[in-house]
């Protein structure tokens, strides 16, 4: 049995924040209803890439969910929600909250109906702030919180990360903090409101960084591919490759000058011996590192550092990563059959229970497949309420 196996989630979300943190919980068994607008959600047309037609950003964050359009504007559709509402264990919305309660899907509202129902929001910049019905984008928040500021070259511009990974660790939060309410609940028999905000989750996300700036004053900059505070933390180019190179201590330095490089004299230099030494003089340090490895084949140095424990690892692309023995080994690709698109292929969530293990992938929904039979067995509607709902396009 799955251990999230008879929890209900109404899914009010859309884009990406939102949906990664219902497919995770979809994963682990929950019955997620995603409700739809007729229009569908947004990242249904981000494209290309695409299989068959169907966009693969959509694809990516959606699978184990039960799909419903529904036209919440009209005060049937909302209606249909509060009555989803009233069955839920869990909500999760990304609505600004101006919009939430001229919905009237607020938790306030909904806790009402459903005292044990946990509400969580996503948002921006979260509630109760005059900045609260701000809109908020991962590229934006990036930009907001200082990370685009320490990433890229040193000299070169701020840079995004190439995945939108604000919101996603954003809506890791949100699971976290449906989790722990879920567990609560266990003790208290009540609901309650969770939080979240992509502002909240990337000046948290910022972890050492901030700490340094916090408790220093020291605004911290860009370093590329380098480490602030660890040297040697970077790539380095061999004789026909690159290799990430990562010497966390000391005693990994010394295995590196003596054992693998066979050069006493890097480690031996009191400006080299110690990692502060290494970070304050990394200008003199990195050009003789580099120098050293450019010797080296890949394949070989690799392994002579892997030999002697030290971190190291291949530059590869995304292709690569997907063929490595990382991902042989873990099984991380997984897939399922898809009415359109056939065979889809997915990431393995990266929750591993011994006893309840993630349930078997089923493909990311059609838009609105679920309506009928989700409103019929969960609200008990007819055939004949069901068509007067899409005649008057209600439903779709």
């Amino acid at each position: 049995m799955s251990v999230l196996k008879g929890i209900k989630v109404l899914d009010l979300t859309r884009i990406l924040a939102g949906p990664w943190s219902t497919m995770a919980l979809a994963d682990l068994g929950a019955e997620v209803w995603k409700i739809e607008s007729l229009e569908g959600d947004d990242t249904r047309t981000w494209m290309p890439p695409a299989k068959a037609g169907i966009s693969t950003y959509y694809l990516s964050a959606n699978r184990n969910k039960q799909s419903l359009a529904v036209d919440m504007r009209k005060p049937e559709g909302r209606q249909l929600i509060l009555d989803l509402a009233a069955q839920a264990d869990v909500v999760v919305e990304n609505f600004l909250p101006a919009s939430l309660k001229r919905l009237g899907l607020d938790y306030a509202t909904l806790s009402a109906l459903n005292p044990r129902l946990i509400h969580c929001s996503i948002t921006g910049y979260g509630h109760d702030n005059p900045l609260e019905n701000r809109p908020g984008y991962d590229f934006i928040i990036q930009a907001e919180s200082g990370f685009m500021s320490i990433t890229g070259e040193k000299d070169g511009e701020p840079m995004r990360l190439g995945v939108a990974f604000i919101d996603l660790v954003t809506g890791m939060n949100a699971v976290q903090g449906i989790l722990a309410a879920l567990y609560e609940r266990e003790k208290s028999g009540r609901g309650q409101a969770v939080d979240i905000a992509l502002s909240d989750s990337a000046l948290h996300f910022l972890a050492n960084v901030a700490s340094g700036y916090l408790n220093t004053g020291k605004v911290p900059q860009r370093f590329g591919n380098a480490h602030a505070s660890i040297v040697p933390y970077q790539l380095f180019n061999t004789a026909d490759g690159r290799i990430a190179l990562a010497v966390g201590n000391d005693e990994q330095y010394r295995r590196l000058c003596l054992e693998v490089l066979a050069r006493p004299e890097l480690h031996s230099d009191p400006r080299f011996t110690q990692n502060k030494g290494r970070t304050e003089h990394r200008e003199l340090l990195l050009p003789l590192l580099q120098e050293a490895f450019s010797r080296w084949d890949n394949e070989a140095l690799i392994a002579a550092l892997r030999t002697q424990g030290i971190p190291v690892g291949e530059v590869k692309d995304v292709a690569q990563a997907f063929e490595s023995e990382t991902a042989r080994y873990r099984d991380l690709v997984i897939s399922a059959e898809h009415p359109l698109a056939g065979e889809v292929r997915m990431v393995r969530s990266p929750l591993r229970l011994s006893r309840t293990p993630t349930v078997p992938p089923q493909a990311p929904p059609l838009h609105g497949q679920h309506t009928d039979s989700v409103l019929a067995r969960v609200l008990d509607k007819s055939e004949a309420e069901l068509a007067a709902l899409r005649e008057a396009r209600v439903i779709g």
